[in-house]
């Protein structure tokens, strides 16, 4: 490899992955270059069929582009050499992680100032003290006190100290239309946008770093290293076994109306419904309490005036539309572009159910008119891809226009953040699944990571539509209104995705997937879950959160059982009374790679250190 020019005195880190039997180097300094050429990607090359619609596929073997890439000489853009290498200004660079003692081989990855993580430098045959020592020639590099695997990287001239934590951007700028291009092409988009996500939240869990004074890491050749490494957790006690409940019969139902129609004993009732859920033959009435279309508080004949009141005003923002002519439909670049989005989404939206099957099926239209109705009443956000699956449920349950259009609105007002252009609300949930489950499971944290899915992209459509398209469509009609009472705690829909990366983590572990086979398993998973099992083992999780004592204060926010302002410390005394039956749980825990396994204690690891001057070969 050779070097580039230079401008000011800004030095540039070239890595080339080498070829089994090559014999170049693995990573060459030079300054920078002032050409400002364009980077270098390599071209898509798809290899795996999803077998569904390409706009939800999650799956491809589309390499991520690095952000700091530039060309690099002796290497054809076509091979797999060409296609990892980049460059990246040290002036850049935030952290760098090292790998997780025990691994076949060693590995880094460079995380830089705007939150972007590079590949991982994989070395197979040792040589990370060595690029650690010569990058040390040119920064700062401070172990971090909190965690011994993590550097900080500063430059000589440490003015950037105090204010090196307050400034990581976790996406790009142009965030805009990341649902859009992520379900076009779900695998890049998701790769490029939400990789810095895992480097920003890999430090929530403990307090900032601000005013530390850092120390050098001890260079190999000046002292020796520590024959073990301490790496302190969270301490988890055992995870209780939680049993649901049958759903709610209509004799049930009936038990708490009250002589004017009022509900009784609501909060009961609500924490039946998470439970146990509700008989179909309930839905359809159910569903608008828990959606807020009824008052909980409300008598029958409030309820009624009240339906008669949105009846009206339901038509009157229909006819806002319908009324439109399509000579002014041309002039109205908007609305001609949300009905058409809307009628190739409908178009393939639940066509196996045989509620929306067949070519002039009324259902679809009612679908197209509820959507495009939305968009008169919710001007700011319009349409959005996705919202259709939203929808056809609601329909389906409540077989009524009128009352599937409030249904789905009280729905949009819990997730309409997911469909907002800065895309903030996406941004904060990926995050705090993460802090939840480098909680839970640090050794599946890092696994991912050292595979290169450590920013969980795999999870964003489970959160973006509530998990539509994982479960058969009579599981999601349960787990939505398990999920819309609002038990236990704000956030149940990310103990869930926890709860089925709990149930696939010694696949996930010891099958030796990468990157793409973990994704692709992901994706496999599709229709083969069991909403009843998943349910179970999240509020499960939950349980065991909430017996934690020393839960760390961020963590307790997103579970709902400290403000901003208050910090506690939960208790099972302070947490909410069981919504489910619960039984003692057992006394040994099951081993780790039995079907059952529950997360080994993580209170206190103590391993060998790795010496990856002796990297083992793949």
């Amino acid at each position: 490899m050779e070097g580039a020019g230079y401008r000011d005195n800004d030095v540039l880190l070239h890595w080339a992955p080498i070829e089994e039997a090559g014999d170049s180097t693995q990573f060459f300094f030079s300054k920078k270059d002032t050409s400002g050429g364009d980077s270098c990607t390599s071209e898509e090359e798809p290899t795996f069929d999803p077998g569904y619609e390409p706009d939800w596929a999650v799956i491809s073997t589309v390499r991520p582009r690095p952000r700091h890439s530039e060309p690099t000489r002796g290497a054809e853009p076509t091979s797999p050499r060409g296609s990892w290498a980049f460059s990246v200004s040290l002036g850049e660079l935030r952290s760098i992680r090292r790998s997780k003692p025990g691994l076949s081989w060693a590995y880094l990855v460079l995380v830089t100032q705007a939150g972007g993580s590079l590949p991982a430098l994989h070395f197979h045959r040792g040589g990370t003290r060595a690029l650690l020592r010569v990058l040390s020639r040119y920064l700062l590099l401070a172990s971090s006190p909190q965690d011994s695997r993590l550097y900080l990287v500063f430059p000589h001239d440490s003015s950037a100290l105090s204010s090196s934590f307050h400034h990581l951007q976790l996406f790009d700028q142009d965030s805009s239309n990341v649902v859009s291009r992520f379900l076009q092409d779900p695998y890049s988009t998701t790769f490029s946008s939400f990789s810095r996500v895992t480097n920003f939240f890999r430090g929530a869990l403990q307090p900032h770093l601000e005013g530390a004074s850092p120390d050098l890491p001890p260079a190999p050749d000046d002292e020796p290293e520590p024959g073990f490494e301490v790496i302190s957790c969270v301490e988890l006690g055992p995870r209780p076994a939680v049993e649901r409940a049958p759903p709610i019969t209509e004799e049930e139902w009936a038990g708490h109306i009250g002589p004017d129609g009022h509900l009784q004993r609501v909060p009961e009732l609500k924490a039946r419904i998470f439970s146990g859920g509700l008989s179909p033959s309930l839905r359809r009435e159910a569903w608008k309490f828990l959606l807020g279309y009824l008052s909980w508080e409300g008598s029958t004949e409030e309820h009624k005036a009240h339906m008669r009141k949105k009846t009206d005003e339901y038509f009157r923002m229909k006819l806002q539309w319908k009324s439109v002519s399509p000579e002014q439909e041309r002039r109205n670049s908007l609305l001609h572009g949300y009905r058409s989005l809307i009628e190739r989404d409908v178009s393939r939206t639940d066509r196996t159910n045989k509620f929306y099957e067949g070519p002039e099926n009324p259902g679809l239209g009612l679908l197209n008119d509820i959507l495009l109705t939305y968009c008169m009443y919710h001007f700011d956000l319009g349409y959005v891809q996705g919202m259709s699956d939203l929808l056809s449920p609601i329909l389906y349950v409540t077989q009524n226009e009128v009352d599937a259009f409030w249904c789905f609105c009280g729905f949009m007002e819990l997730v309409h953040g997911n469909f907002e252009e800065s895309q903030e609300t996406m941004k904060r949930q990926l995050g705090q699944l993460l802090l939840l489950l480098r909680v839970l499971d640090p050794p599946l944290c890092d696994f991912l990571d050292s595979q290169d899915s450590g920013s969980l992209c795999f999870c964003f459509r489970w959160l973006l539509i509530w998990f539509k398209r994982e479960f058969p469509f009579p599981d999601v009609l349960r787990l939505w209104e398990v999920l819309w009472t609002g038990l236990p705690g704000p956030n149940l829909h990310l103990l869930v995705a926890c709860a089925i990366l709990d149930m696939e983590r010694d696949t996930l572990m010891l099958s030796g997937f990468g990157s793409n086979e973990i994704l692709k398993h992901i994706n496999e998973l599709t229709m083969k879950l069991s909403v009843e099992d998943v349910l179970t083992r999240a509020e499960a999780l939950y349980r065991q959160l909430c017996a934690c004592r020393e839960l760390p204060h961020n963590v307790q926010e997103v579970l709902g059982l400290a403000s901003p302002a208050e910090p506690q410390s939960p208790s099972p005394a302070a947490s909410p009374l069981p919504l489910s039956p619960t039984r003692a749980p057992p006394a040994p825990l099951p081993p780790a790679d039995s079907a059952t396994a529950t997360q080994p204690d993580s209170s206190l690891e103590i391993l060998p250190e790795d010496d990856d001057e002796e990297g083992v070969d793949s």
